[in-house]
């Protein structure tokens, strides 16, 4: 192979050395190429400006070390000299970067002594940050405790917040020195998981390593902490609490039982304990964060059911929450189902025991269970009292063992329902103030048997009874409403949720909140599933109206008032067409002494905009008459009642006078113009009955309008016509202007042929004359010349006269040197 190609270069170098100018054509092809190269990488260099050095980014007072060259190999070196490091990662151009280097600066110069602060740059394209950290949003904010980490930052840009955060990462864990400490952590709304450690034998247990990094690991999770963590060193306060020997890790649950971590089952490891104390946590109360994005995080929540959101003013930095533990004592309360004093206490069996008497039963024993029911109208005087409480003696079957639970499984009620609905003779002795009771044999097993109690519900509509006989107190002239338990005993489960109104006052608003009054207590019931939104009113204690706003919420005849969200009145009331807002639709649409035909339109609605015309024009034609209105509703920003939303857009409805309930739907299969637009009006207002006069100018404008429509569209055909002559008009006049173009790139091309030529010829009579000068020149100089030559010769004529002798030196030497002298001279 080697000596074919040694053969073949030589017959190359043979065949360029015989041909020199291969040689040179291809040392030239190769210049132009190196050319080529240089030239295109020198107008990139001009195109593309080089990009300016970076600059510091916070400010040369401020206790933060900034890594403005994105220098990530330092910040190892520097996270290394701190117990608790803050890693700000940033790019100069990030708004979010800017406003968060305000925040950082402050929290730095408060807290520079017990964190190291360091900032990077990680946009510039030749530091290290930017080529290892692949970020996609800016900035990150990572907190190192040792050598755990990192642990990300996910709260609000506030120096608050991210204080706050600092201590939890500071302090992870909550030294319980005695009883009274832990007691006061157990009370604690959020679940609290407890540690117990013996710091006899070693200065620090490996267990409590562990421990320690699984309250970081909870941080890393949620940096509010929702789980806190909390340790005991004391043998005497870790017995408050069923922890008997060292490194045994307690979750405290306010609701089911407490659970102790099963080393048995699984390592004792931070993420084993972490895993766990998540898995198994109760939260009654769920902080909600939106970042301000476009997000679905209140999508999902609030279509999990019905949510009670409460808008407070937080201070991350303040020792004590007040209005923040009432909210989560209503939440302790209203999730307390075991607790219930109803349940627990026996009252219910001191009021119940003489109606159980006289109605011949037996009293309900502890496995009692009670549902509210509906009973079916058997008469007009039936309908004021519908609503009866069916309680269940689960015990008095063949299953004594069941569940001990304050709620009825589905199969059972039901067949208690079928019982009572058999016997409707029962149904007249609820009218009065009695229990009606009756064995009743279970459908889904023929050898069970129970009995079933149904009473009449007090006219107040609450569905479950009082927790006692003396008179309940009164709370601001309102009857006092206990929710003790009251997520078992109602089939309508509230979630809390909480947001704070310093950051999140936008989304109160768009719920029904006034703008002015900003950065106060809001509270207010979604319900996306049954569509209804409530607001509450606190004009008095939060405590009790929060309780009865729940109470009012959750009983089955609900008399709170659904919350309409609508969009500003208009200015200008008196238009042609009138805007209908949720404030004035009754008072508009209602009006008894106006037809009204109402449109309704959204402002994404493509067909809606393609109809306004057609309103615009009966709107026109009814403007003289003060008994019809038209009107218009944006139904996509005010809410309506549910009688009168539509399913589509856009829709029209036409409410006639005196007649409202008989509102009518124009057809759906009928065009919507403006004949039809006006027959329907006409049709359903009754004009053509009441004023005949009226009518009859109604239907010559009708026909004018037709007239004049048919006239528009002869004078269209006209139109059509004669811009179809245009067109063949200015097609003709193209094809002659393309050809008046080209004849004249013609012209254009002699000219410039003709003017190549003078300028040819012009240059050769310049020649020609130069030449003529240069002869006439030389003409001159050989006449002068020859004149002399003539004088010459005259003189030596004369001279050879005058001398005889010397015409032997004329035509010898001396003629020829006379010659030379008359020459030089």
């Amino acid at each position: 192979m080697l000596r074919r190609l040694r053969v073949s270069h030589r017959q190359v170098v043979n065949q360029m050395a015989r041909r020199p100018d291969l040689l040179c054509g291809a040392i030239a092809l190769s210049c132009l190429l190196i050319l080529a190269i240089k030239l295109t990488c020198s107008r990139a260099k001009n195109v593309v400006a080089p990009a300016r050095p970076p600059v510091r980014f916070f400010s040369p007072d401020v206790p933060v070390v900034d890594l403005f060259l994105g220098q990530l190999e330092q910040v190892e070196r520097l996270r290394s000299m701190a117990e608790v490091s803050l890693i700000f990662l940033y790019a100069p151009w990030c708004a979010h970067s800017i406003t968060a280097r305000e925040e950082v600066q402050k929290v730095a110069r408060r807290m520079s002594k017990e964190v190291q602060f360091i900032a990077v740059n990680c946009w510039w394209h030749h530091g290290k940050c930017r080529k290892q950290q692949n970020l996609y949003q800016y900035p990150v904010i990572h907190l190192f405790y040792r050598r755990f980490g990192p642990i990300e930052y996910k709260g609000p840009y506030t120096a608050a917040y991210l204080e706050r955060f600092i201590h939890r990462v500071i302090t992870p864990l909550t030294y319980l020195p005695s009883r009274a400490t832990l007691q006061d952590f157990l009370s604690y709304h959020e679940p609290g998981v407890i540690g117990y450690f013996e710091f006899n034998a070693s200065p620090q247990p490996p267990g409590y390593t562990v421990f320690l990094t699984s309250a970081l690991q909870s941080l890393r999770r949620d940096y509010r902490g929702g789980v806190r963590f909390g340790v005991v060193t004391n043998k005497h306060v870790a017995e408050a609490i069923p922890l008997q020997e060292d490194e045994m890790v307690y979750l405290h649950r306010h609701f089911n039982k407490s659970l102790v971590f099963p080393r048995a089952e699984r390592n004792f490891t931070s993420e084993n304990i972490c895993g766990w104390a998540y898995e198994h946590r109760e939260s009654v109360l769920r902080w909600l964060q939106p970042h301000g994005a476009k997000s679905r995080l209140m999508e999902q929540e609030l279509s999990k059911g019905a949510a009670l959101l409460l808008f407070l003013p937080f201070d991350p930095l303040a020792a004590s929450q007040p209005l923040l533990q009432l909210i989560a004592d209503i939440a302790l309360q209203y999730h307390t189902c075991n607790d219930s004093e109803w349940w627990e206490s026996g009252e219910h069996q001191s009021s119940w025991d003489g109606l159980w008497q006289t109605s011949g039963q037996l009293p309900f024993p502890s496995a009692l269970c009670c549902n509210t029911v509906v009973l079916p109208r058997l008469d007009s005087l039936s309908r004021t009292h519908n609503v009866c409480e069916l309680c269940l003696d689960r015990s008095a079957g063949a299953e004594p063992g069941a569940a001990q639970s304050p709620r009825c499984t589905f199969h059972r009620m039901e067949a208690a329902l079928d019982s009572f609905y058999l016997r409707q003779s029962s149904f007249a002795r609820l009218l009065a103030p009695s229990m009606a009771c009756s064995h009743i044999v279970n459908s889904y097993s023929p050898l069970s048997r129970f009995s079933a109690c149904c009473k009449t519900l007090a006219p107040r509509m609450t569905s479950y009874p009082p927790r006692s006989q003396e008179p309940p107190p009164q709370a601001s002239g309102t009857q006092a409403a206990n929710i003790t338990g009251l997520k078992c005993r109602t089939n309508k489960t509230l979630r809390f949720y909480v947001l704070d109104s310093h950051l999140h006052w936008t989304f109160a608003v768009r719920l029904g909140a006034q703008d002015h009054v900003r950065h106060n207590v809001f509270a207010t019931i979604v319900d996306l599933p049954d569509e209804v939104h409530y607001i509450l009113d606190h004009r008095e204690s939060l405590k009790d109206t929060l309780e009865h706003f729940i109470w009012n919420y959750s009983i089955p005849y609900s008399p709170l008032k659904r919350h309409l969200v609508g969009a500003s009145v208009p200015k200008s009331p008196d238009s042609l067409i009138r805007e209908v807002t949720t404030a004035s639709f009754l008072s508009t649409v209602m009006d008894p002494e106006k037809d009204v035909l109402l449109f309704y339109y959204t402002h994404w609605c493509g067909f809606c905009t393609v109809l306004n015309h057609i309103i615009i024009q009966i709107a026109r034609l009814f403007q003289g008459n003060s008994k019809v209105t038209v009107a218009r509703v944006n139904a996509a920003q005010n809410d309506l009642p549910w009688e009168f939303m539509v399913d589509h857009f856009p829709t029209l409805l036409f409410f006639p006078r005196d007649r409202k309930h008989l509102s009518v739907k124009f057809p759906e299969d009928l065009p919507v113009t403006l004949p039809n637009l006006v027959r329907f009006v006409l049709r359903h207002s009754g004009l053509l009955h009441r004023d005949g006069t009226r009518a009859g100018l109604v239907e010559a404008e009708l026909r004018r309008l037709q007239a004049d429509v048919r006239l528009l569209q002869g004078a269209r055909e006209q139109l059509s016509e004669q811009l179809a002559q245009l067109r063949q008009e200015k097609l003709r006049l193209s094809l002659q202007t393309l050809a008046l173009e080209s004849h004249n790139a013609e012209l254009q091309r002699q000219g410039r042929r003709l003017e190549a030529l003078y300028q040819e010829k012009s240059q050769q009579l310049t020649d020609a004359v130069g030449k003529l000068r240069a002869l006439a020149d030389a003409s001159e100089s050989l006449l002068a010349e020859n004149a002399l030559l003539k004088i010459l010769l005259a003189s030596v004529k004369e001279k050879a006269h005058l001398e005889p002798g010397a015409e032997r030196d004329f035509t010898g030497e001396g003629a020829e040197q006379d010659l030379r002298t008359h020459g030089h001279s």
